[in-house]
Parts: C-alpha cells; structure tokens; sequence
C-alpha cells in the first residue's frame, strides 16, 4: 500500500511539474546592447549601459607615416588615455577614425592594455591604417565595453546568453 502511494505522488508532482509550463529546456536569452554616441571623451559603459567609472579620451592625432612601413603613406596615428581603468583587469573600447559626416573611415578595438604611458599613465599610441586617410576629420571613441563578449545562446544553450557588446564599428557604419 505505500508503494502504491508512493507511485501516486510522484505521478502527480510529474503532472504538476508539466502542467506549470516548466520545461526541461535551459531558458537562454541573448540581448545586444545599443552602440553609445561616440565622441573624442567618453566614459565607458558595461553592456547593461552604466558607467564603468572609466573614461577613454584621444588625446591627440596626427596624419603621419608609420615609421615601420613609411613607404605606405599617411596612417592615423593617435593617443589614446584610460582614466579609472586600473580597477579593472579589462576594458576595451572601439575606436574611429570618422570623416566630417561621422562616417567610420576604419576602426579599431583598443584595450586598456594597450595604453600605458612611459610615467604609468594609461595612455597608448595607436596607429591605424585606412585606405584615404585625407578625408579624417576625427578620431572618435565608441564608449561600449568591448572586453567580454561571452558565450551566445547558440554557442552554448546552457552556459551562453546574457548582454552581449554591440557589434564592433566597421568602415561605413555612421558614428
């Protein structure tokens, strides 16, 4: 008679369990977050769009030749600063090289480790080579995260998912 109790219940937490719309199935949801407006100082932001408590700033660029390949012509060559970032093991940002309209001429990713300065500031030179650097009218920061993209939905069901970066700023894409 307890075992047949016993079978009785436990059929019925199975019925309950199904009928509650539970599923055996991982719930995975994947969202993007928005690209930011990008500007020459931004401060960045995590992909739920809080301020990180760290500013990226070009603090300076030039049209030159990269001194390991001169023969190539004009490079965008630009300094790039991280205020706050040493709290963090990782920051990444994108940066653009943007004519007059803000249209992305060619971009980069930069992390902050990247950017250390001969006095221990967190400032890089960077250089980036774009196919008609004579139309630069700006070097241009975009303040997304791009340090830790994780895993999607479609990667790994049970382990993937969350808020993801925007995509990286390609040539084209309108800052």
């Amino acid at each position: 008679m307890a075992v047949a109790r016993m079978a009785v219940g436990a059929a019925s937490a199975l019925t309950v369990f199904a009928l509650s719309s539970c599923s055996l199935a991982w719930p995975c949801e994947d969202t993007t977050a928005e690209r930011g407006e990008a500007e020459a100082k931004v401060e960045v932001e995590n992909t739920s769009g809080r301020p990180m408590g760290i500013t990226a700033e070009v603090v300076g660029w030039r049209l030159e030749p990269h001194p390991q390949v001169p023969d190539e012509g004009d490079h965008v060559h630009f300094r790039l600063r991280f205020d706050g970032a040493e709290s963090v093991s990782s920051v990444a940002v994108d940066v653009c090289a943007a004519d007059k309209e803000r249209v992305a001429l060619g971009c980069r990713t930069v992390y902050s480790q990247e950017a250390f300065g001969p006095n221990g500031d967190r400032t890089g030179d960077i250089w980036l080579d774009i196919d008609h650097p004579e139309h630069v009218a700006d070097v241009l920061v975009i303040p997304n995260d791009q340090s830790h993209v994780g895993q999607t939905c479609e990667e790994d069901l049970k382990d993937g998912g969350g808020e993801h970066p925007p995509a990286p700023a390609a040539v084209g894409d309108q800052l």
